[in-house]
């Protein structure tokens, strides 16, 4: 099992979102999020911060680093090591089911990711056999758009793109070409920009708790 960051709840969890990082970053990078979101006090989610595990790099000269997948060229499309991503995406998926043990059903339960790790979140996602509550895809691209399985478990499974205009790492037209896959495959897809680079804003982060909130409350 990928070590994680494990935030609980004040009360016993009843949901969970596992929250995947960028390249070079940790678990730890998107923790200090979660009071941001300002959550429901009566919304008990599990969030769980997993850490890629380290290995070389091709575009950062090999340097070892933390990584879902290695990146081999830097291009519009970005070649990419597709079995180490769908790697990676398995160990997420062990997760998922770990949850499922502990008593948390697929259908509360939403995948996000940012960047590479929002890459490895469509993979999980769209390919789960069993429904999920939804899919957050952060400034990242569909990389295995060509090659994915999609399963119709997920058909209606709400998924959030959020984007950053003046992104020069991603460029938005990846994250638009994937709300416009995803929109002709007919998933119910909403898309949304901000003004800021490769990142995360005030903003936006609101935007998410609203969504978290919305998809996760229980009536």
């Amino acid at each position: 099992m990928l070590p994680n960051l494990t935030i609980e709840p004040k009360q016993p969890a009843d949901s969970c979102v596992i929250w995947l990082h960028g390249l070079g970053a940790d678990g730890h990078d998107f923790a200090p999020v979660v009071p941001e979101l300002k959550l429901p006090a009566d919304l008990a989610t599990r969030f769980i911060f997993p850490h890629a595990p380290q290995i070389p790099v091709t575009i950062n000269g090999g340097m070892v680093m933390p990584a879902w997948y290695d990146i081999l060229e830097m291009q519009l499309e970005r070649k990419i090591d597709t079995e180490q991503l769908c790697a990676s995406a398995d160990e997420i998926v062990k997760l998922i089911n770990q949850q499922v043990e502990l008593g948390i059903p697929t259908e509360r339960i939403i995948i996000a990711g940012f960047s590479q790790g929002g890459a490895v979140a469509y993979q999980v996602a769209l390919s789960f056999p069993k429904p999920l509550a939804g899919l957050l895809a952060l400034s990242t691209y569909f990389a295995t758009e060509n090659t994915i399985e999609m399963h119709p478990a997920n058909q209606k499974m709400p998924i959030l793109i959020m984007h950053g205009r003046y992104d020069d790492i991603v460029p938005e037209s990846l994250g638009i070409k994937a709300k416009n896959s995803l929109s002709e495959h007919h998933y119910p897809v909403e898309y949304i920009n901000y003004p800021m680079p490769h990142s995360v804003c005030l903003e936006q982060i609101e935007e998410i708790g609203r969504w978290l909130t919305q998809h996760l409350h229980k009536d």
